[in-house]
């Protein structure tokens, strides 16, 4: 590693991601620590949604909801391949929202947006429509609208991979320990988890993006001290079996007025949530607990014909949100907008990054190095609007086209694998898949759908070196495989991890 680097980002998730590739891509050195996996907390356990957020037109926060739908339209074109159109339902009933209130919401969601790819909204007959044939009988009348889906943790690994190839070096498992100005650079303590071993790096300027940790990060930085706050905040979600027929998602209300997400999952599972829970704790502690399965299923109960039951949850997790404290007392309505604050005291500016949502990452990372540009005076412009993510560039940006393609390519690839390598590689399918012929050479079975090939290719490729970096993250994999499976996964990784050190 270079003893000096222009920019030293702390926190893999996906902000710190987002600003670590843009930098890159306007010529600036750049090194991102992650003390864990990338997208290990909060980017990875959220409602995997890229939309502008509908209900956040109730508590008038316009620009956010404008700036979120326009980069809603920035990753479909980015990254066709991990972030898709999905239709959500809204089944209205005398206790929910009022219907005029929906409409007008609705209208605006379409308008003030800039919305160019996906259709708009429209009204439900819920007793003639296949839409409503899941739903309760009571439930006659609804509303649609467009937004769409992504897998977070994908997403971020992909930001990490363009800003690696762009110049950045990403070091995961890599705890800063503590950090000092020393005139106009920034000496910084870090430390590999895996071998204990110490360095110093300098760098011209610090970027704090770690997320739910923003504070303790600073607590650990020499001589500077926050007067903005930041509120954590719970959110939990269940996987359960998919319980509707068609690739809707739905966006039910609860008894307490908060909404809930239905939406599909991994083809033949649901995702459901979330909850919004003030937090104390330590982030990394944070579960699901009983109350909030409860909240989640009971809500969803109100709604449909075979609401899953509590056996038929698969799994359940929580992600802590490190919003912005704007002093609101409700969860619900602290913005999810994000906040800068640039310390230049004594030299070199230390970035603290608070807040923001998987949308709008990109448009987060673009201000930061606005905040930036004065001591970097060299640097490039803008550039990551219109620019493609790893694997996102194939004809027309047709997903299904391109599924086609890849099957027709490998034509011994069962269905399921061949859709599975283009939604999670894309155009670089083929770097995953390498010179294989037949199934066989492919590797080992792990599971389904989930060949050695692969495992390896992600421990090459995109720093895994845990079981749960494959299949939890980078991967779905763990979904479907039994307990014995990940055992056995998790030994092969370990002596995988091992033979390549």
């Amino acid at each position: 590693m270079a003893d000096a680097v222009d920019l030293l980002v702390i926190g893999g998730g996906i902000n710190g991601a987002g600003i670590a590739r843009d930098a890159a891509g306007r010529g600036l050195s750049v090194v991102l620590c992650e003390k864990g996996d990338l997208a290990e907390a909060t980017s990875s356990r959220s409602s995997k949604l890229v939309h502008g957020g509908l209900r956040y037109l109730e508590y008038y926060e316009f620009r956010l909801v404008r700036e979120s739908l326009a980069e809603r339209e920035s990753l479909l074109h980015a990254a066709p391949h991990i972030v898709w159109p999905t239709r959500f339902v809204l089944p209205h009933s005398p206790q929910d929202r009022p219907a005029w209130m929906l409409r007008i919401g609705l209208f605006l969601y379409d308008t003030i947006g800039g919305r160019r790819t996906l259709p708009g909204c429209r009204a439900l007959d819920l007793r003639r429509e296949p839409e409503g044939a899941a739903l309760l009988p009571a439930f006659v009348r609804g509303f649609e609208y467009s937004d769409c889906c992504t897998d977070d943790a994908r997403l971020t690994v992909l930001t990490a991979i363009d800003a690696h190839e762009r110049g950045a070096r990403i070091l995961t498992r890599t705890l800063v320990e503590s950090a000092r100005r020393d005139g106009d650079v920034w000496r910084a303590s870090i430390v590999d988890q895996a071998s204990g071993e110490k360095r110093e790096l300098a760098a011209r300027a610090l970027v704090n993006a770690a997320g739910p940790w923003v504070d303790r990060v600073i607590d650990r930085i020499e001589g500077v001290r926050s007067r903005i706050g930041v509120r954590l905040v719970k959110g939990s979600h269940v996987v359960t079996r998919k319980f509707w027929d068609g690739p809707q998602a739905y966006l039910v209300q609860n008894h307490d007025r908060r909404v809930i997400f239905v939406i599909p999952y991994q083809d033949d599972l649901a995702l459901i949530g979330t909850t919004e829970i003030p937090f104390s704790g330590a982030p990394e502690t944070a579960a699901a607990d009983e109350a909030e399965i409860v909240y989640l299923l009971a809500g969803v109960a109100g709604y449909f014909r075979d609401a899953p039951k509590r056996e038929d949850v698969i799994e359940a997790w929580a992600g802590v949100r490190p919003l912005y404290d704007d002093g609101h007392g409700d969860p619900s309505a602290v913005t999810r907008d994000y906040a800068f604050e640039l310390d230049t005291t004594g030299g070199a500016p230390l970035l603290n990054v608070f807040g923001g949502k998987l949308t709008t990452y990109r448009r987060l990372a673009e201000r930061a190095m606005k905040k930036l540009k004065p001591y970097f005076v060299a640097m490039r412009g803008d550039w990551t609007a219109q620019a493609i993510l790893p694997g996102g560039k194939f004809e027309n940006g047709d997903f299904e086209r391109f599924v086609a393609a890849l099957a027709g390519q490998y034509p011994f690839l069962p269905p399921s694998l061949a859709r599975h390598y283009a939604r999670l590689y894309g155009a670089r399918a083929a770097k995953a898949i390498g010179a294989a012929a037949s199934l066989a050479d492919l590797g080992r079975r792990f599971g389904p759908d989930f060949y050695e090939r692969e495992a390896r290719y992600l421990i090459a490729e995109e720093w895994a070196r845990t079981a749960d970096d494959v299949i939890v993250r980078r991967t779905k994999h763990g979904l479907r495989m039994s307990a014995d499976e990940r055992a056995a996964f998790a030994d092969w990784m370990q002596s995988a991890v091992a033979a390549t050190a």
